[in-house]
């Protein structure tokens, strides 16, 4: 077990300088979370979210969350897999002692820790810029982070699977970031949708962290309703990782 965690923090500590090294991976992963909740909050304080029970800061927190999993995890993640693949990284390193999962867990690491600092700056700066309290049911909050987290990963993974080159990342992640700003409750929640489209907006991949991450700091979301959305989550993660294992490529497409 020693063995495997030192191999992939060597792996993480590689890829972490490689991270710095790219001016672009910076911008999108740290600067684009940050910013678009901003462009979005004249949007929520338009909307009736007192009607559902909701107040600004509970619309944007969660919000901006997403966008930071979108960005700093999932996106940024499409193009360390491509690029390491392209590159031939990923063959050579499957050579050695590494096993897949390693290789995977390694390279995921950095974003997913700047995914992870970043909400935690959101909710700090959330506590002072919009008054939001402290959340009432906070391991609901943990809960869809985490998941959040690794569902961004996996998903990463498999869209980088049928990417053919770091450039064009940018336009095979855009279906999965679309749908889940517009359906999954980032900019409107689902509680102001219609019933009908909210129950299927539900089951979108990231509806349950935002549900979660909503129902932590309204303390509103019932046991039923959590245990749907954990259900949810880890029934895409389990699809997901599937895929991974199914689709990954290795080596480059030609």
């Amino acid at each position: 077990m020693t063995t495997s965690v030192a191999r992939v923090r060597a792996l993480a500590g590689a890829e972490l300088i490689l991270f710095r090294r790219s001016k672009a991976m910076i911008v999108t992963a740290l600067l684009v979370p940050l910013v678009l909740p901003f462009t979005v909050r004249s949007v929520v304080e338009d909307m009736d979210v007192q009607e559902v029970g909701l107040d600004v800061g509970q619309v944007l927190l969660p919000g901006a969350i997403g966008f930071s999993l979108m960005f700093a995890v999932y996106s940024a993640l499409i193009g360390v897999f491509v690029g390491r693949r392209e590159e031939l990284v990923l063959k050579r390193l499957r050579t050695g002692e590494l096993r897949d999962r390693e290789i995977l867990a390694g390279a995921s690491l950095p974003p997913v820790v700047v995914g992870l600092v970043q909400s935690l700056v959101l909710v700090a700066g959330s506590a002072v810029l919009l008054d939001v309290k402290a959340p009432k049911a906070p391991h609901l909050a943990v809960i869809g982070l985490l998941f959040g987290l690794v569902l961004c990963a996996v998903l990463a993974a498999v869209t980088a699977s049928f990417t053919r080159t770091v450039e064009s990342a940018q336009v095979t992640s855009l279906p999965l970031v679309m749908v889940s700003m517009m359906g999954s409750g980032i900019v409107i929640p689902l509680e102001l949708m219609p019933d009908r489209v909210a129950s299927v907006c539900e089951l979108l991949p990231l509806s349950p962290m935002i549900t979660l991450v909503r129902g932590g700091w309204t303390g509103a979301l019932s046991t039923y309703e959590a245990l749907g959305a954990v259900l949810t989550a880890l029934a895409w993660t389990v699809i997901a990782v599937f895929a991974v294992g199914r689709w990954f490529r290795w080596e480059p497409r030609h």
